[in-house]
């Protein structure tokens, strides 16, 4: 199985939330920026105001499982970053939830 590509320095997700188009979803928000490279390299951020660090973990894994559906549908060459929503309950995370608003939201970005 190969590993997906993610954003690890402060300045990457930086440069993504500055200068990219953004797009809002009930729990999900996304940043999206052109790379050079052929590939897409995502990043996911939950505030850690949001919940203790074992859920936030189970938000990255629920939507880092949600993108390797999708990734072979994508466009290539974007920084992709998602953002969870500060105001929806992290008990709300469900696998389907995350699955519809993360469809929604990049069918909106016209990356599928």
């Amino acid at each position: 199985m190969r590993k997906i590509k993610t954003l690890k320095k402060n300045y990457e997700f930086r440069n993504v939330l500055s200068k990219g188009k953004f797009f809002i979803g009930k729990q999900i928000t996304i940043y999206i920026s052109k790379n050079e490279l052929n590939t897409n390299i995502i990043g996911i951020a939950i505030s850690n105001k949001t919940c203790n660090a074992v859920r936030r973990n189970h938000i990255k894994r629920l939507i880092r499982e949600n993108y390797k559906l999708v990734k072979n549908d994508l466009k290539k060459g974007y920084n992709i970053v998602f953002l969870w929503n500060k105001k929806d309950l992290v008990e709300n995370a469900s696998f389907e939830i995350i699955k519809k608003d993360f469809n929604f939201l990049l069918k909106k970005a016209q990356l599928l």
